[in-house]
């Protein structure tokens, strides 16, 4: 895969701009316009002068849009002063625009060339380094146009029109007349010449305009950001264009992943429940109806490091259903909606009865036999319990069977996968089909701390008692695990530990995510509070587009965190890992149904005093401030909303 950590990514799906920082596409890697997935335009060389501008600086104004400022000095400066500022504006959607700025003293005539070209490559084959010969061009009205051998067309147009087209080298070509201190610019339009299949922009506010302000401005920073890039890679279903739901990431990711999809929309959820009774939708339709498969998602593999063996998407997905939807249900999802997806979450309930082993573990195949991992176990059991509250709710039968599931599948965990030592123990990864403990230590071990438990009421009834939810707190912010920018995926010193990995070390944000929010609705702040801190700091350096997970080397004063080449940056869940740990702070806990909203907010206030607006709860506006003393204060709210306990 051709890097990108260091390219600037404009999204806004099914459009995408993946250019270097110097702004020029050079039809390297994966540098060019994209649509639907395909490369429209993979060559786009300014010359100014004959030659090119020298590039200062190269950033992100949004999500959906790079701007690059640069500089060319004229046949006649008198002195080692640029003579011609030229500003380039590339939007996700294709669109350019070229503005040269004459700051000179006497009129210029700047001779200006662009040339283009491009591959037509499907983004499967640009991200694997096989995009094919470039295409050959032919004169098209006012700019160019390229047609593969399926057919498929790309056209670029300009605003003005070329004075010179030459189709054999893609060259466009203009003298522009630009008085002192005036301006003159170039606009370009790429798309494609008939339709391709859609993946769907979304034009539906499925997310509220939610704001942050803090002691600490970056909190403010980091969720604007990162609502920015939700809107990016918000995408349609092609069996129901109505439903929207979140991309995995860009631009390795851009296919269906129904776990990140219902991961993000659970974390999400405070900005209301559109998006998640969305992705439900579309989730539901996938379920799986054969032997052996009925009420399972399908998914992929995913590579789970190197003491465990991939892990199937498809049973994290099917465990996140009916728990997404129960959780939707305490926001404010509406009744219909509710019931009209309760068919769906019983299938899923009645896979996971199907899965669980006499031991009332959940296990997966793997080469050397089953696998029953911690994690695994966390969802099924937060599934159990999650769904028996939407039985119960929903007046279907059931409720009691799987809160019975649930205490057994408590006291097989707590019996089976426990490890301990001298240093207080720590939870197993995983069971091996023999029951033989994998003791490694990883950031996985978030998912034991479960905040959707808490916000149904459920806090007493984790998967671990407190003794051993204190010693979890301990591990998750001690210096095995917490790199000082977040938390490891596999601990510093476990056999296998790479700060590239995954799996391996790696710092996962959504995994640091779930840490913050799980021990501060724990009550044990200071973990939660330097793994935050940690994490802000690694947003700021990353410009606030938090990539899908960076290297886990352990953090030196004066250093920043380092990029991981093959990370999706936007990335749907850390996106929304923002969203998760902000909200995290004013601990919302609502009941739509009941009517009630209560606030733990997090006494020791970390970032110092914070309000976020624009939040949802029961479909009404809902704002929350906390001050500085961890005093928690709704200030807007659905009428007739109580304050509960």
């Amino acid at each position: 895969m051709a890097p990108v950590h260091h390219t600037l990514v404009a999204v806004a799906l099914p459009a995408l701009a993946v250019s270097a920082e110097h702004g020029q596409l050079t039809g390297h890697g994966l540098e060019g316009v994209y649509q639907s997935g395909r490369r429209l335009l993979s060559r786009c060389r300014l010359r100014v002068f004959g030659r090119e501008p020298l590039t200062v600086q190269g950033r992100l104004a949004s999500a959906g849009q790079a701007r690059f400022m640069a500089v060319v000095r004229t046949p006649a400066d008198p002195g080692p002063d640029p003579g011609v500022v030229v500003e380039r504006s590339r939007d996700a959607d294709g669109s350019e625009r070229i503005t040269l700025r004459n700051t000179t003293g006497r009129p210029l005539r700047i001779p200006v060339e662009l040339a283009l070209g491009t591959d037509l490559a499907p983004l499967g084959a640009a991200v694997s380094g096989r995009p094919g010969p470039e295409l050959p061009a032919t004169v098209h009205g006012s700019g160019l146009r390229w047609t593969a051998p399926d057919g498929v067309q790309a056209l670029v147009t300009a605003d003005p029109p070329p004075m010179d087209a030459l189709a054999s080298a893609g060259l466009l070509c203009w003298e522009l007349d630009i008085a002192p201190g005036a301006a003159r610019a170039i606009e370009l339009s790429v798309h494609a010449g008939r339709p391709l299949r859609p993946a769907g922009r979304a034009g539906v506010p499925h997310l509220q305009e939610a704001r942050a302000e803090a002691d600490d401005p970056r909190a403010g920073r980091l969720l604007a950001a990162a609502l920015d890039d939700l809107r990016g890679l918000l995408v349609r279903d092609p069996a129901q264009p109505s439903d929207l739901h979140l991309t995995a990431g860009v631009p390795w990711r851009t296919g269906p992943a129904p776990a990140e999809a219902l991961w993000a929309a659970r974390m999400l959820l405070p900005l209301g429940t559109r998006l998640a009774a969305d992705t439900l939708r579309v989730v539901a339709r996938t379920l799986g109806t054969g032997p052996g498969r009925s009420g399972r998602v399908p998914g992929p593999l995913r590579d789970a490091g190197p003491h465990l063996p991939p892990a199937c998407t498809g049973v994290e997905a099917t465990l996140a259903f009916p728990a997404v939807l129960a959780e939707a249900r305490l926001w404010g999802l509406a009744e219909q909606e509710l019931t009209a997806l309760m068919p769906a979450a019983e299938l899923c309930l009645d896979w996971l009865r199907t899965a669980l082993d006499g031991d009332g573990l959940v296990a997966e195949p793997g080469p050397a036999g089953p696998v029953r991992r911690a994690e695994t176990q966390a969802h099924a059991h937060r599934a159990a319990l999650l769904g028996a509250a939407l039985l119960e709710a929903c007046d279907r039968p059931g409720a009691d069977e799987w809160r019975d599931r649930a205490r057994d599948m408590r006291r097989r965990f707590r019996d089976d996968f426990w490890l301990d030592d001298r240093a207080g123990g720590r939870p197993a990864a995983a069971l091996t089909e023999e029951g033989r403990p994998l003791p490694h230590l990883g950031g996985a071990m978030a998912h034991l701390l479960d905040t959707g438990l808490v916000a149904a009421g459920c806090h007493a009834d984790g998967l671990l008692d407190r003794v051993r939810t204190e010693q979890v707190a301990r591990l998750l912010g001690g210096p095995a695990l917490d790199s000082g920018w977040g938390l490891r995926s596999l601990g510093a010193r476990e056999p296998g530990h790479s700060p590239f990995g995954h799996r391996a070390g790696a710092v996962r944000v959504h995994e640091t995510a779930l840490a913050v929010s799980g021990l501060f609705a724990a009550g044990y702040e200071k973990e939660a509070s330097g793994l935050l801190g940690g994490l802000l700091d690694a947003a700021e350096a990353f410009a606030y587009r938090m990539p899908e997970m960076f290297a886990g080397e352990q953090r030196t004063e004066g250093a920043l965190p380092v990029p991981h080449p093959s990370a999706c940056r936007p990335a749907a869940v850390a996106a929304a890992a923002a969203v998760h740990v902000l909200t995290a702070l004013t601990g919302v806990r609502p009941d739509a149904p009941a009517r009630t909203v209560a606030l733990h907010p997090v006494r020791c206030a970390p970032l110092g005093a914070i309000r976020l607006s624009g939040l949802s709860v029961a479909g009404e506006p809902f704002a929350v401030r906390v001050s500085r003393l961890g005093l928690g204060i709704v200030e807007e709210a659905a009428a007739g909303l109580q304050l509960g306990v």
